[in-house]
């Protein structure tokens, strides 16, 4: 999901959006702390959001023009014609270029500087800490096997049958950004080429959000979340921001904390967004020659089970835990500084995102995804009695450079489907179910 200006918090076309029909809800154990009242805040009932009316949505940050700069996060820069209409796009993406690597060049390592945040909301606080240890053991951060997944998502957006996922990686153990990547490019098996991502604790922060700026929302199956305006909120991620290494990614964790837009809470909900900006060196006159800092971020709710995910794999089951957080990292992979643009898309798994232009990897697959590694945080039953977890972590399915390009199945570029002719156009291949995934992009 995408904001393009942090001052005016702008929604873009890129927002992680999940549409009304698609259904939404809260999570399993309410693990919000009680604590008095803070100055600037106060108590109030959470209004029950209807699953009908509650939209998980992502937006993305900045747009700033790349530089050839050495003070970013490792990127390069390619280029593909889009057969359809006679353009080439060109595109900058984190890691090596898989085109022209060779050797250690091929195994890049960006740090990821993680800071909880700890958000107080009237008399509830929603601490980013807690949810820290289930994020770095989730397989964002921990190697897996991603020959197979015992579960995905069906054309319901339930839980369906598992299978064979990116198999020409089974056997390996890797993080499921590298996993994405090397299926995207077709780097799988024997390949050299990884993209790792090596976390970094950071102390945690408090925002204490005043009684104007939010309120406290509640699922039907009664998991508790805070609804925070997306400008106040952007605000203080800038401020956090400013003291950034611009060498690393930045990842500002939350629990359960949704942000509104229009200043209207029933506008609900974003629960990530990735962005960029040109930091600056203040040395004017030029003396940067050309080698200014740019800045990327992202900020991204660990999404409770329960609060989108119905009871035993219904409807939304993947849209839990890491899923916000693996579509805004995996979005910020393929589209670092915001500024990769492609011929308009538009599917109708996806509808809140209309006709839009932008390459983010995530917006067209929201709520499917696949069952990875093993989840013990918050495996208890919902609020009201109901089970939506499952022991697993739910990582979101994206969409390849190919689908958004054009690109005939017999030459994609990517990993090759699990039983189907061609390369894939998602990382989950023949497992997601939706006709329009197993074809390039539909124009508008």
């Amino acid at each position: 999901m995408t904001i393009r200006t942090l001052t005016t918090a702008a929604l873009a076309a890129g927002a992680l959006v999940l549409a009304a029909g698609s259904t939404a809800t809260a999570s399993t154990h309410s693990t919000t702390s009680t604590t008095g009242s803070t100055a600037g805040t106060s108590a109030s009932e959470p209004q029950l959001i209807n699953d009908a009316d509650l939209k998980a949505q992502s937006i993305t940050m900045g747009g700033a023009s790349v530089l050839p700069s050495t003070k970013t996060i490792p990127h390069f820069y390619g280029k593909t014609t889009d057969p359809t209409n006679g353009v080439t796009y060109g595109y900058n993406m984190v890691g090596a270029d898989p085109n022209s690597c060779a050797g250690a060049g091929c195994d890049v390592t960006v740090q990821v500087d993680i800071t909880p945040i700890k958000v107080v909301i009237g008399d509830k606080t929603f601490d980013g800490s807690d949810v820290l240890k289930a994020t770095l053991a989730s397989p964002q951060f921990a190697d897996n096997d991603y020959g197979s997944t015992p579960a995905a998502t069906d054309a319901h957006f339930a839980r369906g049958t598992g299978g064979a996922l990116s198999q020409l990686d089974g056997g390996h153990g890797l993080q499921l950004q590298d996993a994405t990547m090397r299926a995207q490019f077709a780097q799988t098996g024997a390949s050299g080429y990884h993209l790792r991502l090596h976390p970094n604790v950071l102390p945690a922060v408090t925002i204490t959000v005043p009684s104007n700026q939010a309120t406290l929302i509640q699922s039907g199956r009664g998991v508790l979340g805070g609804n925070v305006d997306v400008g106040w909120w952007s605000s203080k991620i800038t401020n956090l921001e400013s003291s950034a290494d611009p060498t690393h990614l930045p990842l500002y964790l939350t629990d359960n904390i949704f942000l509104h837009t229009a200043n209207d809470p029933k506008q609900c909900c974003i629960i990530g967004y990735h962005g960029t900006k040109a930091a600056g060196d203040r040395l004017g006159n030029g003396k940067t020659q050309g080698n200014a800092p740019v800045q990327t971020f992202a900020w991204a709710s660990y999404v409770r089970p329960g609060f989108y995910s119905r009871a035993d794999g219904g409807a939304n089951w993947a849209l839990q835990d890491i899923h916000a957080i693996s579509h805004e990292i995996a979005e910020w992979a393929d589209d670092p500084f915001v500024n990769n643009s492609v011929n308009p898309w538009v599917t109708p798994t996806a509808p809140q995102y209309g006709c839009t232009g932008v390459l983010e990897t995530g917006d067209p697959v929201v709520s499917i995804g696949f069952a990875k590694g093993t989840n013990t945080y918050l495996q208890g039953p919902n609020p009201n009695g109901t089970q939506s977890a499952d022991g697993y972590y739910h990582p979101e399915d994206e969409a390849l450079l190919p689908w958004f390009l054009r690109q005939p199945s017999n030459a994609t570029g990517s990993e090759a489907n699990q039983t189907s002719p061609g390369g894939r156009y998602t990382l989950m291949g023949d497992l997601n179910p939706f006709p329009g995934f197993r074809a390039p992009a539909t124009g508008c």
